[in-house]
């Protein structure tokens, strides 16, 4: 009986024995890591190296309309539409804009019409002057020639000679006011007719026109108020020319200046218009800089097409200036060329690579990569510009490893959990299956 007893210890260890030896050796089997592969697909897309900067929208021509004379706004005229001119009106060039009280202005102009007339009668009278001193100058030239025959004959006094000699003189004084007198009306006629010429301008300056053929930006003044003009023309409205073209004024660092030159791409978006790009070109760079904190800026206007009528004034623009792009270019992540596997991973050797050469790595069979040669392109350092014959679009590239850490056990549902980690109950569920589970345990304690 002892020795059966100690033959059944020994099988019994034995087993034992060969549990913890086969549990022993298969566990770093089971707990070895699970290598996969992070892939991303080649794609096709736009690479571009630029300057990014933030700029305004703005009209590309802006018309200041003032007022030159002084008074109330007796009305606003109609825009295109028929309707009041007001914030938004499309004008066309000579269209009445607003309409100035022109009472007094009309007043002035019959003044400065009666002052012309006054000026053309005096001349008329000066004239008539001329033409008497005239005819009293040759009866006085002639009187005066017949005393000097009869003196030196003896036949007429001194005192008649010289009373025809003294009327001759005044005579010729006389013709010489009496020019005078017409200069002087005809400079008369000059000042009332530049006279006459301001008050019809002023009178002409009580209708306020569109100077060209746009839209109005802004209305400054409303019906009743009064303008007035000083040594600079009021404000009244804001037309913006041609919103087919606009610009966008962009504030640009000095450091990234000296890469803007005229012509260059520019690409920008609105928050208004968040998935909408909007092409343009650099027109000038203004040599008029700006110091702000210490941060030199200079303005660089960009020329835009606005046919789609889409961009409207003082809009917030991103704005990209294209340094260089490549177009519809098989591209793939920066991290894609940047990762190299293992060695134990590698079905081949990193090749010898040139100037602008690159390596992508491709999953092969048997849960390995092998390495392909690519031409580099364009970059921006988030997506490169890759050329090859092996690669398509659409074709997984390796860009990292994931490794499952030891220690993560299998749950039923296939999830993995930390062993260590404590187990949280399960909520139950809501509704008629909840109602159902609780009336289970219920009946399993006996009815409680």
């Amino acid at each position: 009986m002892k020795k059966f007893l100690k033959i059944l210890i020994i099988i019994v260890i034995a087993a034992a024995a060969a549990v913890a030896a086969y549990m022993y050796f298969k566990k770093p089997v089971q707990d070895a890591p699970q290598i996969t592969f992070r892939t991303e697909k080649v794609a096709v897309d736009n690479v571009r190296r630029t300057i990014s900067a933030t700029g305004t929208v703005e009209p590309e021509e802006l018309v200041n309309v003032g007022a030159q004379v002084n008074g109330k706004i007796m009305s606003f005229g109609k825009d295109a539409d028929g309707k009041t001119v007001d914030y938004g009106s499309k004008v066309t060039k000579g269209m009445i804009l607003a309409q100035i009280d022109d009472v007094t202005y009309k007043a002035d102009l019959q003044e400065k019409e009666a002052q012309l007339e006054q000026a053309n009668a005096s001349i008329i009278s000066a004239e008539a002057a001329i033409n008497e001193a005239d005819a009293n100058g040759k009866l006085a030239a002639s009187n005066w020639e017949r005393a000097q025959r009869l003196f030196k004959q003896g036949s007429m006094t001194l005192s008649d000679y010289e009373t025809y000699q003294n009327n001759f003189f005044v005579s010729r004084a006389a013709q010489a006011k009496a020019q005078a007198s017409l200069a002087q009306a005809k400079a008369q006629k000059s000042i009332a007719e530049a006279a006459l010429v301001k008050a019809r301008r002023n009178l002409e300056y009580c209708t306020i026109i569109s100077p060209v053929d746009g839209v109005v930006i802004d209305r400054r003044v409303s019906v009743g108020q009064t303008v007035v003009s000083n040594q600079t023309a009021s404000s009244i409205f804001l037309v913006a020319r041609d919103f087919n073209k606009m610009q966008v004024w962009v504030s640009v660092n000095e450091a990234d200046v000296g890469a803007i030159k005229p012509g260059m791409k520019v690409i920008f978006s609105c928050d208004a218009f968040p998935n909408m790009e909007f092409a343009g070109q650099v027109h000038r760079l203004r040599l008029n800089a700006t110091l702000s904190s210490n941060v030199v800026t200079y303005i660089v206007e960009v020329n835009a097409d606005n046919k789609s009528g889409k961009l409207i004034p003082y809009l917030t623009a991103n704005v990209k200036f294209v340094r260089a792009e490549e177009l519809n270019a098989m591209t793939v992540p920066v991290n894609a060329l940047r990762f190299t596997p293992p060695p134990e991973l590698q079905t081949a050797p990193v090749p010898e690579l040139k100037r602008r050469e690159g390596v992508l790595w491709v999953v092969d069979k048997g849960g390995k990569v092998r390495p392909v040669k690519v031409k580099l392109g364009l970059t921006n350092n988030i997506i490169t510009a890759i050329k090859s014959d092996e690669i398509k679009a659409g074709d997984a590239v390796v860009t990292g490893i994931n490794r499952q850490l030891p220690g993560k056990a299998k749950m039923s549902d296939g999830s993995t959990k930390n062993p260590f980690m404590p187990n949280m109950p399960k909520r139950r569920a809501r509704g008629s299956a909840g109602q159902r589970e609780r009336a289970a345990e219920r009946a399993a304690q006996g009815g409680k």
